[in-house]
């Protein structure tokens, strides 16, 4: 890890991480007052854990863009897919479980351009085809998902009718007949 971009990415992150403690979120993880040795007016939030998160507070319903893991607590699968799915966000989701079938569900039903199994987020590379999902994206237009495979490539119709059986080869059109 690293130091966020400037005091003001510094302080944005450190803010959001009082209101939730402020709204209600136990902090598990506290990097708010982070000191780095060599660089003392570095613009450093270590890794914080915000645990207790509810749907009502600031940092479940914004993208916050720091060292900040929030965690909301669900009593079942459904409940926590509903909570995920119920984010206007959806870059990224993960489920860690020893449940292939449980695995296999959310995979196929979460609302997540990024999904990890048994592992944290998947962080998209630049070979991924992957640019945001939901209201959030990277870059303008989504450019690096789906809307930039569209607009670098081009589309094909293909109209296909197979007979009951194959009876050779007919190169002649169904009118001339």
């Amino acid at each position: 890890m690293g130091p966020l971009i400037s005091p003001a990415a510094r302080d944005r992150v450190v803010d959001y991480v009082g209101r939730g403690a402020e709204q209600g979120a136990t902090v598990a993880l506290d990097g708010r007052d982070l000191e780095v040795d060599g660089d003392p007016g570095g613009f450093w939030v270590g890794p914080t854990v915000l645990d207790h998160v509810t749907t009502e507070m600031d940092v479940y319903r914004d993208e916050v863009f720091g060292p900040l893991l929030v965690l909301l607590r669900a009593s079942s699968f459904e409940e926590a897919l509903t909570l995920v799915n119920a984010n206007r966000y959806g870059n990224g989701a993960s489920i860690f479980t020893a449940d292939g079938g449980a695995a296999r569900e959310f995979r196929s039903r979460v609302a997540a351009g990024m999904v990890g199994i048994n592992v944290p987020i998947p962080v998209p590379m630049a070979y991924y085809s992957f640019g945001g999902s939901g209201d959030s994206l990277f870059g303008d237009l989504h450019v690096h998902g789906r809307e930039g495979v569209l607009f670098y490539t081009r589309g094909k119709v293909v109209t296909e009718r197979w007979p009951e059986k194959a009876s050779g080869v007919d190169y002649g059109f169904p009118t001339q007949r």
